[in-house]
């Protein structure tokens, strides 16, 4: 018998956080060992943000719910339900949710997130 070309996720890795933004990894380094992407679910709270960071991957964020806000370099772009943002590796970019609802969306990272290539500003 042949081995299996699927994986069926069913338990995705819960990332922990100090700042009640939700992160489930259903691919990656952390919940599968899978280095070359990785594909996570995130709920950020109202009023949220991170630090800036240049990340040494490509990161594609699907929005399903709420608005997010993205600072790239030197723009400002908001996306809102059913719209997507591909960044690329060595921008430097801030992640933030200044608005008063839940953001609910997919984040897809080639190669897979790692904090060793994040590069969050302190």
């Amino acid at each position: 018998m042949s081995e299996k070309r699927y994986f069926r996720q069913q338990n995705p890795f819960r990332v922990p956080t100090t700042d009640g933004k939700l992160i489930e990894e259903h691919i990656g380094l952390a919940s599968t060992q899978t280095c070359a992407y990785s594909v996570a679910h995130m709920v950020a709270p109202p009023q949220w943000s991170e630090p800036h960071q240049n990340p040494q991957f490509d990161e594609i964020t699907i929005v399903v719910r709420g608005r997010k806000r993205f600072e790239v370099d030197s723009d400002i772009i908001e996306l809102g339900a059913g719209e997507s943002l591909l960044i690329k590796a060595g921008a430097r970019v801030r992640y933030s949710n200044p608005f008063d609802a839940e953001c609910e969306y997919w984040s897809i990272c080639v190669p897979a997130f790692s904090m060793d290539t994040v590069h969050r500003e302190e």
